[in-house]
């Protein structure tokens, strides 16, 4: 596993639970030294040791630490950057979704040795959508519940109310339906797609 994806995991359990909570976590995985660093490569059971070991400390289910995660990945203040690039996607939430295609290759232009499985946007009409995440082969961990978090948060990003539900992991492919209530629910969070002319 990318150590990017590990990193994250890090910063994520260390801002929400604190540093000796990753500290336990980090021991009970025999994570030595204590910490990832971004660029290297990691054994994907190292990964999803970390996620159960981090799991049971906190008596969470896994997959609603994956779906924090996500939701971490757009709002939390050390991860505007990635923000931005998400952004970047569209001028409303219809457009970003359209644009999850792109996601997987996207990533690959910042960091090429970064390889997210592939999704897909199918657009059911009168505001419906499923998104279709591929596991990726042996990774271990659902990937489409980071994305549901990741998804919750750019619709908040954007203003927009949807309803989204994980549908679980069939043949491989994990499936989120999407179903749009109302583009402009709220004031979203302010961005500027261009320079103001």
């Amino acid at each position: 596993m990318h150590g990017l994806i590990n990193r994250a995991i890090e910063l994520f359990l260390r801002d929400t639970y604190g540093q000796e909570a990753w500290d336990e976590i980090a021991r009970r995985a025999d994570l030595a030294p204590p910490e990832f660093e971004a660029m290297l490569d990691y054994p994907d059971a190292l990964t999803v040791d970390v996620l159960a070991q981090a799991a049971q400390l906190l008596d969470k289910p896994e997959a609603e630490i994956l779906e924090d995660i996500g939701t971490y990945l757009v709002s939390h203040p050390t991860a505007e950057a990635l923000r931005r690039l998400l952004r970047f996607s569209g001028a409303d939430f219809t457009d970003f979704l359209h644009s999850l295609d792109d996601l997987p290759a996207r990533a690959r232009l910042a960091v090429p040795q970064l390889k997210l499985p592939p999704v897909a946007l199918t657009d059911h009409g009168q505001q419906m959508f499923s998104v279709t995440v591929g596991r990726r082969e042996a990774a271990g961990f659902a990937f489409g519940h980071v994305l549901l978090g990741l998804l919750r948060a750019m619709a908040d990003d954007y203003g927009a109310l949807v309803l989204l539900e994980h549908k679980g992991c069939r043949d491989g492919v994990e499936t989120i339906d999407v179903q749009l209530l109302e583009a402009a629910f709220a004031t979203g969070r302010s961005f500027v797609l261009g320079a103001a002319g």
